[in-house]
């Protein structure tokens, strides 16, 4: 797999082509070979030079290019970039003993051309896939610092790695500076912080959730007042889950207490139920689109020559 050399691939494609070529055959003469160099992968053609200086040094050698955008029509380009970016392209494609495009109108391209080119698709194994018929969302607005709870969201996130928890509000860490749950919350994967946001986005948001939370601590400030997050909820009509604190009970139509972490948990599960679980034969041909099944004609390849 070519990776830049000392001058990276674009800074070669802008020397006049002599220089291009000197330079090229320099860094190819560089580069350093545990035995005999057998596929050199191309995957952009500002790396043709670099490519055609290897396979003068090591003629036995496969070119196998991967053709990722339509390079002649580069929109951050001008219209001499994009020619001889066209023109590499051209090279390298006519070179190569193996082409594959990354879809099939870019494979169309190239048979139209008369030149072979199978389709291959990256694979995004890294890419989480949690299940969304076991998702839960739950979205918390207002002022996240001293008031908060920190130690009770750190526990839900973590023991509820199905739970999508939405931040709606500035996070005050300065008010509390070493509360070690406040930053493993802040660097939990299924918490989000989305800053503050105006009412109309949101209420929008709100309504995207199956439930929100008032993580408040149980302590006599937090215990009387009636947070204004409740009714806002509501209008969108999401309950909110609340600590056993008297002031929400205000609006005890539209709240729920949880007491203990079980009881927390269950509430939460309990809302998610509900939660639409997307297009399950999409979600399962997507999760068949992996590494193992979109680079097998790649590691197939690799078999074919020794590799």
């Amino acid at each position: 797999m070519l990776e830049p050399g000392r001058m990276p691939a674009g800074a070669l494609m802008r020397l006049p082509k002599p220089l291009a070529s000197v330079e090229a055959a320099r860094q190819a003469r560089r580069v350093k070979l545990n035995g005999d160099l057998g596929v050199i992968v191309l995957m952009h053609p500002v790396q043709w030079p670099l490519a055609a200086a290897l396979l003068a040094r090591n003629p036995s050698a496969q070119l196998w290019y991967g053709i990722w955008d339509r390079y002649d029509c580069a929109p951050d380009a001008d219209e001499r970039t994009r020619a001889r970016v066209g023109a590499m392209h051209s090279a390298a494609s006519a070179r190569a003993d193996w082409r594959f495009a990354v879809s099939g109108a870019l494979a169309d391209l190239e048979r139209e051309a008369g030149r072979d080119c199978d389709v291959l698709p990256p694979p995004h194994d890294a890419f989480p896939a949690p299940d969304p018929a076991q998702a839960i969302v739950a979205a918390s607005m207002g002022h996240l610092g001293r008031r908060t709870d920190w130690a009770l969201l750190n526990r839900l996130v973590t023991d509820l790695p199905e739970l999508t928890l939405l931040l709606i509000g500035e996070v005050h860490a300065d008010e509390t500076p070493d509360d070690k749950d406040l930053k493993a919350v802040l660097a939990a994967p299924n918490a989000v912080c989305l800053g503050s946001l105006p009412d109309e986005a949101a209420a929008r948001v709100i309504s995207l959730a199956d439930v929100c939370l008032l993580p408040f601590r149980e302590d006599e400030f937090n215990d009387t007042g009636l947070p204004q997050r409740i009714l806002k909820a509501a209008k969108v009509g999401r309950r909110t889950l609340v600590p056993p604190l008297k002031g929400p009970l205000t609006q005890s139509e539209a709240v729920t207490v949880c007491s203990t972490p079980a009881e927390w948990t269950a509430a939460l599960r309990s809302a998610g139920q509900a939660n639409h679980t997307g297009d399950p034969d999409l979600r399962a041909w997507a999760l068949t689109q992996n590494e193992a099944t979109l680079l097998a004609p790649f590691r197939e390849r690799l078999r074919g020559v020794g590799i």
